[in-house]
């Protein structure tokens, strides 16, 4: 475990950036959106997909704040279906102009198959069809060790990094 956490911002000022990366041929996968936000749905994903990278931030907010967020029309969130599971989600912030890419990956069982660049692919091509002047998202050194190089292979750039001590909440 790392003393510093780094944090790497990463956006994309135009959709002639998006280099996108679906897989082909995926008859058994398919890619929801979730309409009626069920907060306890959301954190069966939220815990299997984030646990291994030590995602905490919703799992201390209080439910009626989550819920709120869940709720409020600039949020929308998607589960990638592999086979009829839930394999993944990816979840879009709209923030006037701009939609951030709030969280995204795949649970432990389903990466390594090609499923995380077909994901973020189908995020980043629904921001920009959301009207997003800009779309942006944020990864750290405590993320998936490939989170950084799927971002910039999909047509992201690095406009800021910081460090800081690990918070608490994360050790």
């Amino acid at each position: 475990m790392t003393d510093t956490l780094i944090t790497t911002y990463l956006q994309m000022t135009h959709p002639t950036q998006f280099k996108p990366a679906y897989l082909e041929h995926t008859p058994f996968t398919m890619i929801l959106p979730v309409s009626s936000p069920d907060v306890d749905y959301y954190l069966f994903l939220y815990r299997s997909v984030g646990e291994k990278w030590r995602w905490r931030d919703r799992l201390l907010m209080p439910r009626d704040e989550l819920q709120a967020i869940l709720n409020s029309d600039n949020t929308s969130w998607w589960v990638l279906h592999q086979q009829g599971a839930p394999a993944g989600y990816i979840e879009l912030h709209r923030q006037e102009t701009s939609i951030e890419i709030a969280y995204f990956g795949l649970r432990e069982a389903y990466i390594g198959q090609g499923l995380g660049k077909h994901l973020l692919s189908f995020g980043i091509e629904q921001a920009w069809q959301m009207g997003a002047q800009r779309v942006w998202v944020h990864t750290c050194n405590l993320d998936s060790p490939h989170a950084l190089a799927n971002y910039q292979a999909r047509g992201f750039q690095v406009y800021k990094v910081t460090e800081e001590p690990v918070p608490a909440a994360y050790l």
